[in-house]
């Protein structure tokens, strides 16, 4: 299973980066990429067929607040997760982002790892309880 995943991320260097660690530690394809909020929301709005699984955003960006996105895809299938990723994951702008509709919050100074653990998560669930 190949986790489809489009990141909302302005600095070039952290983007590729992640994309190379998480499709080569997890299942993930990258379908793209956004620097704005204004970006990322056109992105998802054009996503009729919702081909997407794994949404990661950073918070600060060139244009615009990664809140904003996390508010514009509130309205998503049960099978799309989406996770911040930041400098700034603070325990309130924690709350605020699971109030905001986020399934994760990672650090990018020290949570990678886990990032990347939860991605394996998603691509390979656990079996079924027999």
């Amino acid at each position: 299973m190949e986790l489809r995943t489009y990141l909302v991320e302005d600095n070039a260097t952290i983007r590729e980066n992640l994309i190379g660690t998480l499709e080569e530690l997890a299942c993930v394809k990258a379908l793209g990429w956004a620097e704005t909020e204004n970006d990322a929301k056109t992105w998802l709005a054009q996503q009729c067929d919702a081909a997407w699984e794994l949404l990661i955003i950073d918070l600060f960006l060139k244009q615009g607040s990664g809140l904003g996105v996390l508010d514009a895809c509130r309205e998503r299938r049960p099978d799309q997760h989406v996770v911040v990723l930041s400098n700034y994951a603070t325990d309130d702008m924690r709350k605020r982002c699971a109030q905001l509709g986020a399934d994760a919050v990672f650090d990018k100074s020290n949570e990678i790892d886990a990032l990347v653990d939860y991605c394996v998560r998603l691509c390979d669930p656990a079996p079924p309880a027999a």
